[in-house]
């Protein structure tokens, strides 16, 4: 599983630095992933939507629908 969630967010990073934003891989614990947001994402007001409705569903949709994705400061 591990592997599917990198690859998915390898896909989906290209989204964030079109508008000129990262996102950084911190942990994977069992179905709970860590991400750091860098760039113009790190600091928009929206951060927290892009990880739950942006980031987390796309994951949930294409690897496990139980993943949690959380952000580390």
């Amino acid at each position: 599983m591990d592997e599917a969630i990198k690859a998915k967010l390898e896909e989906l990073r290209g989204m964030l630095q079109a508008d000129g934003g990262d996102l950084e891989l911190v942990s994977i614990a069992g179905k709970t992933v860590t991400l750091k947001l860098r760039g113009a994402c790190g600091c928009c007001p929206h951060a927290a939507s892009t990880l739950k409705h942006g980031i987390e569903r796309a994951l949930r949709e294409s690897v496990d629908p139980e993943i949690t994705v959380v952000r580390s400061l």
